[in-house]
């Protein structure tokens, strides 16, 4: 399986509209990704296989760091790598373009991505206590570049 990852554009965002609630969770409205896309501090990735979009991802640059801020697979493309892919891709972006640390939160209960983090050098440092609808907490890491 060939997985084409590349820099989303305003017509991946169009294409990633229609399928935003169906096929990806429901986290993050249509406008608040456009905003988050538009914004020239944000890096934003998007995978393909078959044409198809099947994720996306992308952090927001803060100085000499970045806050990832998210990284989602399609419902029936999880457990493929692509997840993998996308964060590998961002890791690079990031070292490419000098900066030092990674920060992410990821919800407790998200298991398959805190060993994702893991396997890929992020570092525990912190919790914010039912932070996700008031009942989950996040977990905090950072990734030293």
């Amino acid at each position: 399986m060939l997985i084409d990852i590349k820099r989303m554009d305003l017509n991946d965002f169009y294409e990633i509209s229609n399928i935003l609630f169906s096929d990806f969770d429901d986290f993050w409205t249509c406008d608040c990704l456009k905003q988050e896309l538009m914004c020239k501090n944000s890096y934003f990735l998007v995978a393909r296989i078959n044409n198809k979009i099947v994720g996306f991802a992308g952090f927001k640059k803060i100085l000499d760091e970045a806050d990832i801020m998210n990284i989602v697979v399609c419902k029936n493309f999880r457990g493929q790598g692509i997840g993998s892919k996308l964060l590998e891709n961002l890791i690079s972006y990031a070292q490419d373009n000098n900066l030092k640390i990674l920060n992410l939160e990821v919800n407790e209960t998200n298991l398959h991505a805190i060993h994702l983090y893991d396997n890929l050098g992020f570092k525990y440092v912190g919790i914010r206590k039912n932070y996700y609808d008031n009942q989950n907490s996040a977990i905090i890491m950072k990734k030293q570049l």
